[in-house]
């Protein structure tokens, strides 16, 4: 997960004016879809085709083997997929880079549209409830917070003390401790996407890449020679 810098004012996920179809919509437009997930401990990838009947493996092995050790074993022929669909965060962000960088690398060799979606959103939707709060530790004593009509925001610890229920997905690393009330959800996106199947979820990009709240910034400094400090 991206770490926060600085204070831990709340930040808010930039909102992109392009048009965020559904999954049905992807489908329709698309199928068969390729659903990368590696933002867990448990890498998820499920082939989609046209009538929305995903296939689906898993593994708990590292990223940069698990992604491809399932699509063998979904016999996914590549270069058939109509769209890649992958989770941009939060999340472990060296699976997530994974992930990323193989999408592109595929796109090089076949140009196809790209789809991300954010985990705790997908979560929040499924679970039917407009006032759960969905966290993931987003280090420096500050967590994402995701709501539904608010959007997805980093906030320090202090902004989840009134909050009247927080969970979390199963398989998202913590540094800190979570706060007490805070309850473990599954995160099986084969049984949360067909929830949420009709929401407007996915943000088609042409660069796939972990998100970030804000870009980065970064302070200029002045290279000087070290030289031995002159004799008295």
């Amino acid at each position: 997960m991206p770490a926060a810098m600085g204070a831990c004012a709340p930040t808010v996920r930039a909102v992109s004016s392009a048009p965020m179809p559904s999954l049905r919509d992807l489908l329709a437009a698309h199928a068969p879809l390729l659903v990368l997930d590696a933002a867990s401990t448990r890498v998820q990838v499920g082939l989609f085709p046209a009538d929305g009947q995903a296939t689906w493996q898993t593994s708990e092995d590292e990223a940069g083997v698990a992604v491809f050790t399932c699509i063998e074993k979904l016999g996914v022929e590549l270069g058939d997929v109509g769209a890649f669909v992958f989770c941009d965060g939060p999340g472990s962000i060296l699976g997530i880079r994974t992930v990323a960088m193989a999408v592109r690398t595929w796109c090089v060799l076949k140009p196809r549209p790209i789809f991300a979606y954010t985990s705790l959103a997908v979560v929040a939707h499924a679970s039917g409830q407009p006032g759960l709060a969905v966290i993931s530790d987003a280090r420096r004593d500050s967590w994402h917070l995701f709501q539904i009509g608010s959007g997805l925001k980093r906030v320090p610890t202090a902004a989840l003390e009134n909050l009247p229920r927080l969970v979390t997905p199963e398989g998202f690393r913590n540094w800190m401790p979570l706060p007490p009330t805070t309850q473990h959800v599954p995160y099986s996106l084969a049984d949360l996407l067909p929830r949420v199947a009709d929401i407007d979820l996915f943000l088609p990009t042409e660069a796939p890449d972990a998100f970030l709240h804000e870009e980065p910034s970064y302070v200029t400094w002045t290279p000087h020679v070290h030289r031995a400090p002159a004799p008295r």
